[in-house]
C-alpha cells in the first residue's frame, strides 16, 4: 500500500505533495514501483496535527482520487469523516482507511450502505493528545480487544466479516516500548482471522532504534515491514514502495511463498 498525503504537515512528507500536480505525480510513481493499493489522504494525523474541515479535505483528495482511479488501481482513502468516506465510496474507492474505527456518528452506516472493505484501527485518544503520556497494562491484549469490540459494532451494522481489516496502529498513542510490544505480539492479531494492516513506515520508534531522522529510515522501515509480514501481516502501508516490495520479493523466494501472499483487493 503506497501512501499519498495531499496534505501540508503530515509527519514524513507533508508539504511534498500538497498539490494536486504532485499528488498525482507521485502516484505515478508509486504505481510504476509496484504499489498494489494508494493510500490516499488529505488530514494529517500526525501527533500534535489539527483537524481540517470535510471540505476542504475533498478538495485536496478528490482530483487524487479521480485519477488514481482512472489508473485501474485499488484506491483506499484515508479519513474518518463519513461526509469523505460517503463522497470517495461514490466516486469509486475500494477501501475506507479509518484511523477512527468508525468511531465518528454517522460513519459505520455510510460504510454499511456500500460494499467497500474497511480498515479499523486502534488509536488512544485523538491524534491532538494521543502521545501525552499513554498507558496500558497489556498494550497487546487492549489493542485486540478494542478491536474486537469495533468489529462487533461493524458487523451489527451490517458490515460483512468479510470486508473488515484491522490495524494495530503503531505510533497512535503508544509509547516506544509500546509499539515493539505490538511488533512483537502481532501474529495474536492475525490470530483474529481478520487481515492485519501494518503501518511501520519512517514512524518515530524507527528514528528511536537508528538515530536517523525521518526521511532517512527506508532501510529500518523495510526491516520492519518485513517483520511484520513474518508475523502474518497481509497489508503494509510504505512510501517507498519499490524498496519495500524488493525486499518482499526476496522474502518470497526464500520462504517459496507465492508472489500473492499479501492481501490484494
Amino acid at each position: 500500500m503506497g501512501v499519498i498525503n495531499v496534505t501540508p504537515d503530515s509527519f514524513s512528507d507533508g508539504g511534498y505533495f500538497d498539490t494536486t500536480e504532485k499528488a498525482i505525480e507521485q502516484a505515478r510513481r508509486l504505481i510504476q514501483e509496484g504499489a498494489d493499493i494508494l493510500d490516499i489522504g488529505g488530514e494529517s494525523t500526525r501527533p500534535g496535527s489539527r483537524s481540517v474541515g470535510g471540505d476542504e479535505e475533498l478538495l485536496r483528495v478528490m482530483p487524487v482520487i479521480e485519477f488514481a482511479l482512472s489508473m485501474d488501481i485499488p484506491v483506499s482513502v484515508d479519513t474518518s469523516k463519513p461526509e469523505v468516506m460517503r463522497a470517495t465510496i461514490d466516486a469509486g474507492v475500494d477501501l475506507v482507511n479509518d484511523i477512527n474505527a468508525l468511531r465518528a456518528p454517522g460513519a459505520l452506516d455510510v460504510v454499511a450502505d456500500s460494499a467497500v472493505m474497511i480498515c479499523l484501527m486502534h488509536m488512544q485518544g485523538k491524534p491532538e493528545t494521543m502521545q501525552h503520556n499513554p498507558q496500558y497494562s497489556d498494550v497487546v491484549a487492549e489493542v485486540i480487544s478494542f478491536l474486537e469490540q469495533r468489529v462487533a459494532a461493524a458487523v451489527s451494522t451490517g458490515i460483512e466479516r468479510e470486508r473488515i481489516i484491522i490495524d494495530p496502529g503503531f505510533g497512535f498513542g503508544k509509547t516506544f516500548e509500546h509499539n515493539l510490544m505490538l511488533l512483537r505480539g502481532l501474529d495474536r492479531l492475525v490470530s483474529t482471522n481478520f487481515p492485519v494492516l501494518a503501518g511501520l513506515s519512517r514512524k518515530s520508534m524507527l528514528g528511536t532504534i537508528t538515530g536517523n531522522a525521518v526521511n532517512d529510515r527506508v532501510h529500518a522501515s523495510v526491516a520492519a515491514a518485513l517483520l511484520a509480514v513474518g508475523q502474518g501481516a497481509r497489508i503494509i502501508r510504505v512510501h517507498d514502495v519499490k524498496a519495500t516490495r524488493d525486499a518482499f520479493s526476496v522474502f518470497a523466494a526464500v520462504n517459496r511463498i507465492a508472489p500473492g501472499f499479501l492481501l490484494h483487493l
